[in-house]
């Protein structure tokens, strides 16, 4: 079979990632869809079982750090789009292993994108119809101060909208925002972020970058605060809040994102970034609480059943006290916004966990709860 675009998705059994392919195998069947990721702790196949056997989709298992093999596959499946979402990303890792959060996240990028030069450059049409998109984070822009503790109803307009979408200060995020990474994560992310732009600036490789806020929703990895603390309160297990749970996140539900990165992929401008949030600033503390909430409603339980289960812990280091992007640009030049109310996701987030319990357990008897164990309780 003849394919119009043979598009390499990295990281594709990850959360995100798993949406993304998701999304491109069903929505363009004349697309090949080559899923690369290393099944590392976080990757997981059972995300993809209802594509798997799709004839526009092929699973490969490799490490995008190992150079030839990158080169191997670019080559053999005539990659013309990469999509690059693997990366360590938990912060509480990157501070008690660095190492590997720079080798994957700034070598693994490295070898992605002189793989995809050295075979593109090789082509007669060498950049043309090409397209390196890499996916990044709002930590690169360091944190916010947060000026109003109380908040007050977002200053932005979407669809999506509700009186429960708060801001806590007047500044955001923007593209043009210096960046000031502030934990080995992100300071890995903003390294990988330079090369890419350096790939453009130096090759002129056809290169896109976003920073999108905090994801949410079906597929994540419980070490996340939402995902674990679902499981937590069906276990009736602590909920372990960093420091007074005041420090303020903007959430975005990952099937927006996706939606965002077919858009960019698609019909961004090349050698631009572009700010991907959800127009929605929760403070961890509050957010807990909705997930409480929302959790022992649907258990059946009385409402505040759960409410002793919190449980403070010191607070992480270096941990920023406020992200909060601003996507107009995106919204402005693309017409993307998110479509759902934060309530709503959540509750569909919640109901998923719920129902895909055998999902979690799989996950939660191995090696996630003994690295669990150790990061929150012994201490």
């Amino acid at each position: 079979m003849t394919f119009k675009r043979n598009i390499l998705v990295t990281g594709g059994a990850g959360f995100i990632g798993s949406h993304v392919v998701r999304l491109f195998v069903n929505k363009y069947p004349d697309y090949r869809i080559i899923n690369v990721d290393n099944l590392t702790y976080a990757g997981n196949l059972a995300n993809l079982k209802d594509i798997e056997k799709y004839q526009n989709y092929i699973f490969i298992k490799a490490d995008i750090c190992d150079f030839e093999r990158m080169c191997d596959i670019v080559s053999q499946y005539d990659v013309d789009g990469i999509i690059h979402l693997a990366a360590e990303s938990h912060v509480d890792r990157s501070i008690k292993d660095p190492f590997t959060f720079a080798r994957t996240n700034v070598m693994g990028t490295l070898a992605l994108l002189q793989a995809a030069k050295l075979y593109w450059e090789s082509r007669p049409e060498r950049y043309e119809g090409k397209r390196f998109y890499h996916i990044s984070t709002d930590e690169v822009y360091g944190a916010l101060e947060l000026t109003n503790p109380e908040g007050t109803e977002s200053p932005f307009t979407t669809k999506a909208s509700s009186t429960l979408h708060h801001a806590y200060g007047t500044e955001f995020f923007l593209e043009t925002t210096k960046y000031n990474p502030h934990s080995p994560y992100s300071a890995s992310k903003a390294s990988s972020d330079h090369f890419v732009r350096a790939y453009h600036d130096t090759y002129g490789m056809p290169t896109i970058v976003t920073n999108c806020s905090n994801n949410y929703g079906p597929y994540q990895f419980p070490e996340k605060l939402i995902p674990l603390f679902i499981n937590n309160i069906r276990l009736r297990k602590a909920l372990p809040v960093y420091g007074k749970g005041e420090n303020v996140r903007d959430w975005l539900y990952v099937e927006d994102h996706a939606r965002a990165i077919d858009l960019i992929f698609h019909k961004g401008t090349t050698a631009e970034t572009y700010n991907i949030g959800g127009f929605n600033e929760w403070k961890n503390i509050d957010i807990i609480r909705v997930i409480i909430k929302t959790v022992d409603r649907l258990l059946g339980n009385p409402e505040g059943f759960s409410d002793n289960l919190i449980t403070y812990v010191t607070d992480r280091a270096g941990h920023d006290l406020r992200y909060a992007i601003d996507s107009r640009k995106l919204q402005s030049e693309l017409g993307w916004e998110p479509s759902l109310q934060f309530e709503e996701g959540i509750e569909k987030t919640v109901r998923w966990y719920l129902d895909n319990q055998e999902w979690m357990e799989q996950i939660t008897s191995g090696e996630y709860e003994r690295y669990y164990q150790e990061m929150y309780h012994n201490r």
